[in-house]
């Protein structure tokens, strides 16, 4: 009697658990792990208008090699998004049609962006290719973390905007 009293205290937990992961994903609430932006509990809001430099959201990577080898390092995690992807946390460093230069660090359109110094390895000795840089191609975004060890745009290059989450806001959220 007392065993499957447990149990059913146990089940019934790991449903009420599931059914509020499962609500807190219907509103937009997602779970940041990673230290490109503060570790906790974010939003994703909805976007009412196209996004613009300076631009915090979340966003899909799309399937591409780039996301696979940041996925088999262990930048990336899995998740939801196209490809098992998790969603990304970036700002929008420049938008279509904005020249981006990168060099020890990036420019965009001959303005230099700050902390946007780039390694020639990871934190493992792995080396990191830069994106060769050029213009923004239509619908995409260049993504950017001044986070030191952060993968973005500075070594994939632009990515399509059509992965758009919505712009990111922070909830509860604590800095590592």
């Amino acid at each position: 009697m007392r065993r499957r009293r447990t149990i059913a205290v146990i089940a019934i937990a790991g449903a009420g658990l599931a059914a509020l992961a499962g609500i807190s994903w219907l509103v937009g609430l997602r779970l940041n792990l990673t230290p490109s932006y503060s570790l906790g509990l974010w939003r994703i809001g909805a976007m009412d208008r196209p996004a613009a430099a300076g631009d915090l959201v979340f966003v899909c990577p799309p399937d591409t090699p780039a996301f696979r080898l940041g996925r088999e390092r262990g930048y990336l995690h899995r998740g939801l998004c196209p490809g098992s992807f998790s969603p990304l946390i970036k700002t929008v460093a420049a938008i279509e049609g904005q020249h981006v230069e990168v060099g020890a660090s990036v420019s965009i359109d001959g303005r230099p962006l700050a902390h946007s110094q780039l390694h020639a390895a990871d934190a493992q000795g792995r080396e990191l290719a830069p994106f060769a840089g050029g213009i923004v191609p239509p619908a995409h975004l260049f993504l950017y973390s001044d986070y030191a060890g952060s993968y973005d745009s500075r070594y994939f290059g632009p990515i399509p905007s059509a992965g758009l989450l919505g712009r990111a806001h922070p909830v509860l959220t604590f800095d590592p």
